[in-house]
């Protein structure tokens, strides 16, 4: 072999080890785009007016629903009549607690919705004492996990059978003084989360 045949083959062999070592550590030699595939789809947590308006009956109210991991407004009909609810609070929470109970539609849950309420529970009327907008849970609230709390707190606060400001006062069968609790937006973006409470004022003294 000719010394400029060795040189070339030399240069073409030292050429391969860099292209080697390169690969090695990681460093791309030539750009080439990756199809990596569609990215995750997300759920759409949203229900069409179609199976609302398909129950004709009822009367139409609003529950908070959990969709992946925050409370979203979902549109229902209560079987119970307009005039028992109308101007109720009792009746309208126990309509609303009821709907939190059932199970979602085939349509909900294709929707991404589900609900962490669960029974056995019912709400009644407050205590003497209580404040007048006070209603009573047959679970202490507190028993309760953060996110079923959360769910009847934001459906009720922003119901008629709310106290104002997104807010519900809410106790439980005992003794113990009810609280005002609060629908924050935080809250239905963290329903897991403890749900913020406010000062009420003292019970009166019988």
């Amino acid at each position: 072999m000719s010394r400029r045949g060795a040189v070339r083959t030399g240069m073409v062999a030292a050429a391969v080890v860099v292209a080697a070592l390169a690969s090695g550590c990681g460093i791309r030699t030539t750009s080439v785009p990756v199809d990596a595939g569609p990215g995750p789809s997300r759920v759409p947590c949203s229900v069409t007016g179609d199976e609302v308006a398909a129950r004709s009956t009822g009367v139409p109210v609003q529950v908070y629903l959990l969709c992946g991991s925050q409370l979203e407004a979902v549109d229902r009909r209560s079987p119970l009549p307009e005039e028992k609810v109308s101007g109720n609070p009792v009746a309208t929470a126990s309509a609303l607690l009821a709907q939190l109970l059932s199970e979602p539609s085939e349509s909900e849950r294709q929707a991404g919705f589900s609900t962490a309420v669960k029974g056995p529970l019912v709400v009644s009327g407050g205590q003497p004492g209580d404040p007048a907008e006070t209603l009573r849970l047959s679970r202490q609230p507190e028993d309760l996990t953060p996110t079923a709390l959360s769910q009847i707190v934001c459906t009720l606060a922003r119901s008629s059978a709310g106290a104002g400001e997104e807010s519900v006062v809410l106790g439980g069968p005992g003794r113990y003084p009810p609280r005002r609790y609060t629908c924050t937006s935080e809250l239905r973006e963290r329903p897991e989360s403890a749900a913020p409470t406010l000062g009420l004022p003292s019970p009166s003294v019988s």
